[in-house]
């Protein structure tokens, strides 16, 4: 097990940040941490980095006390935050040379393919950088140092969709080494991409946590079914949300455990179109925030 939180509870002062988090990340495996700003995902992260001290609960990595074994840890963790800060007067390549060097680890042999793939000219200054060459150096010197755990917190902010790609497919290239992934983003199609599994936080509280496949099973599908027959589908109790498009197709909702039982049915008509789609991460994520998961 590579990381291991148990009933994680991080207060300041009167104010509760986190509330009983539990998390476990195994070896090979990319975890997907979203949630709403302010709902605990980089608090999170930072107690397991140990710059915070849990108020109570257990935060474990590598088989280590995240607090008490900070040093050893991050001798095998590479972190990239949301917004980097540089040292303006050193160039881009100076910078990572110095992350590399500070991280005092094995090396990856990609830092050249790394800059050439993000597009990044090294001899700059930082001082000259932009916000997603900023956040390039940071990417750039994590994929370039073999760690056995990469977090990452908002780490494709300020970076256009091709720069995102090359991102994405570093992530999978670790992943393909055995290595472990914490993926906080707000980009839902970034963590569906790429994660194994998810947790979603809200309000200091992991609300549910799971593979993407099992949070799809508590979400109806949308079907759209075009036809000449007249069906009686608001006879339906499993039925919802049913309305008729500009075209003249029914369109509604079934959940998961009558899908079969809607095709089934549907197939006693004559049916021109039948068109059934899985909810997006997006929209399980929606449903999860405003608090109709059960509806």
């Amino acid at each position: 097990m590579v990381l291991e939180i148990q009933n994680l509870s991080k207060k300041f002062g009167n104010f509760t940040a986190l509330q009983d988090i539990n998390l476990v990340i195994n070896k090979g495996e990319v975890c997907g941490f979203i949630g709403p700003n302010g709902a605990g995902k980089s608090t999170t992260i930072r107690t397991i980095l140990g710059i915070y001290k849990p108020t109570s609960g257990v935060v474990s990595v590598f088989g280590q006390d995240a607090w008490k074994d900070g040093l050893d840890i991050h001798k095998r963790i590479s972190y990239v935050p949301g917004d980097v800060n540089l040292w303006p007067n050193l160039t881009g390549g100076e910078v990572i040379d110095l992350f590399i060097k500070l991280r005092g680890g094995k090396i990856n042999p990609w830092k050249e393919e790394l800059i050439k793939k993000f597009n990044l000219d090294v001899r700059k200054k930082c001082r000259t950088y932009s916000k997603g060459n900023r956040q390039k150096v940071a990417l750039i010197s994590a994929f370039a140092t073999d760690a056995d755990l990469y977090i990452f917190d908002e780490p494709t902010s300020g970076l256009d969709p091709l720069m995102e790609s090359v991102f994405h497919e570093f992530v999978l290239r670790v992943k393909a080494q055995g290595k472990s992934v914490l993926l906080s983003s707000h980009i839902l199609s970034e963590v569906e991409k790429l994660c194994d599994k998810i947790s979603i936080i809200k309000d200091g509280t992991i609300i549910q946590s799971g593979t993407i496949d099992s949070f799809r099973h508590l979400k109806r599908f949308e079907i759209t079914v075009r036809t000449n027959d007249i069906i009686p589908l608001d006879s339906l109790n499993y039925v919802y949300k049913l309305t008729k498009t500009d075209n003249g197709a029914y369109a509604f909702e079934v959940d998961a455990e009558d899908l079969s039982t809607i095709i089934a049915y549907m197939g006693t008509f004559n049916v021109e179109d039948f068109k059934c789609t899985q909810p997006s991460l997006e929209k399980l994520f929606m449903t999860h925030y405003e608090g109709d998961l059960h509806e």
